[in-house]
């Protein structure tokens, strides 16, 4: 198409490509939203669904845990299973974004600019 223009048609391409992977930014933006991960804590007992982006979206608690005695066992049950569930959705972002870079031949480390 510009392959008369030299370095011109290479910057054609190259804003072709930085196009192309704005548009799969967006997306896997978008998918993220409606990924989800699961924390647990105490062997299950206690679990937190969040999306890929770190929203929670629901907490199981198995009533067997419900002692008056042990209010704060079960605080601290919930608090492990959000942040279990966050640590997760931030790794799943993280491999999300990792496979979206590599499919561009980019470097693992490289950091998006949107």
């Amino acid at each position: 198409m510009l392959k008369g223009l030299g370095q011109l048609g290479d910057m054609a391409k190259m804003m072709k490509q930085a196009q192309e992977m704005q548009a799969k930014v967006t997306s896997l933006q978008e998918e993220l939203e409606t990924m989800t991960v699961t924390g647990e804590s105490g062997a299950g007992l206690v679990k937190a669904t969040a999306t890929a982006k770190g929203e929670l979206k629901g907490l199981d608690i198995d009533p067997s845990i419900f002692n008056g005695d042990d209010k704060e066992v079960v605080e601290d049950l919930i608090l492990a299973a959000i942040k279990d569930a966050q640590a997760k959705a931030s790794e799943k972002s993280q491999s999300e974004m990792k496979a979206l870079t590599d499919s561009f031949g980019l470097p693992s480390d490289f950091k998006m600019p949107f």
